[in-house]
């Protein structure tokens, strides 16, 4: 094997000169140039570890010190080890402990009468390894954090299997009118009108079964009755080892009444123009056919008598019309002004 020629800084805690020079031998045979610190007591080692300018890739910990040991001496490095990976280096066998010290926060146990320069090298290099895919997992679950609660849009995490809310953010808290721990004792049945249910049950069966993205449009319902219409955004993912789905909802109630308003104005204006093409022609059309009858110089009075009468009935038909029309688009008027 090469030897590795990065520049590794370690700390060694122990007290045991002849164990210090012997883990000292290994590394130098793996790694070319390491800088290399020991603390002999668990004291010198807080100093150390308390001195911001000290940044270790590596602590090699034995749990006997003078000054603490075990247990107690494990908690106490990890909570000044920082981002450095801590590797137990015992001569006890005591296999109950080694687990124990793993679910501590130990990144490796090794015995010292079964160490070699290789063991030492590969721990060394795993527990770096592991320590980086934790550190990524943690700032993963810290940017999914953020994003989900510092959204300005309602989005929440449910259960595929109970259907039970998992998580939800501040926006859907404010805009449902639900308090977190209602919402966590609800489930996504809660917030739909009950004539939804099984469509929605359906359709999350159906995603479950094809694992196929289904945005749409649904009908939630406020904490207060008010039903409101929203676009439904939504993503599989593992929730603390659950099966879930998370969602981004827009309420789009407003949207969606404007455009019904625009509809409406629209169906009016419609109106309106087919008033004018179709019944405004026929009144107008009997005007304009009797005024050349009454030019006739052959009419006589009996005849201009009767067709001034049906003049009379077309001019008061093309007022109603008029007075039709006007108010027509006086209402339009209004209801625009009002944003409807």
């Amino acid at each position: 094997m090469a030897i590795d020629k990065r520049a590794y800084q370690i700390l060694i805690v122990e007290d045991n000169t002849g164990d210090f020079a012997l883990v000292e031998d290994f590394l130098f045979e793996q790694i070319e140039a390491p800088s290399i610190t020991n603390a002999l007591n668990y004291k010198t080692a807080k100093e150390i570890l308390s001195n911001q300018e000290n940044k270790f890739d590596i602590i090699l910990l034995d749990l006997s010190l003078p000054d603490k040991t075990g247990e107690q001496l494990i908690h106490g490095i990890n909570e000044l080890a920082g981002n450095a990976p801590v590797i137990v280096l015992t001569g006890y066998v005591d296999f109950t402990f080694g687990v124990k010290s793993l679910s501590l926060g130990v990144s490796d146990y090794l015995l010292k009468d079964e160490l070699t320069s290789l063991s030492l090298y590969k721990s060394i290099l795993y527990s770096a390894e592991r320590k980086r895919i934790n550190m990524d997992l943690a700032e993963s679950k810290k940017e999914y954090s953020e994003m989900f609660n510092l959204s300005p849009l309602p989005m929440w995490v449910f259960d595929l299997d109970t259907l039970g809310f998992l998580d939800v953010n501040l926006a859907a808290i404010s805009h449902y009118g639900y308090s977190h721990e209602e919402f966590l004792d609800m489930t996504i049945k809660d917030i739909r009108p009950a004539e939804d249910i099984p469509g929605m049950e359906q359709a999350i069966i159906n995603s479950m079964a094809t694992h196929l993205y289904q945005p749409g449009i649904f009908t939630h319902k406020k904490k207060n009755g008010e039903l409101i219409k929203v676009d439904i955004q939504s993503n599989s993912i593992r929730y603390k080892g659950k099966l879930a789905k998370v969602i981004l909802a827009t309420d789009v109630t407003e949207r969606l009444n404007y455009i019904k308003a625009i509809e409406d104005q629209n169906k009016k204006l419609r109106d309106i123009s087919w008033i004018q093409s179709h019944v405004v022609r026929a009144p107008l059309a009997r005007i304009m056919g009797l005024i050349p009858l009454l030019n006739d110089p052959n009419c006589n009075n009996d005849e201009k008598t009767q067709m001034l009468g049906y003049l009379s009935l077309s001019a008061n038909e093309l007022d109603e019309i008029i007075k039709e029309i006007t108010n027509k688009v006086k209402e339009n008027n209004k209801l625009y002004e009002l944003g409807l």
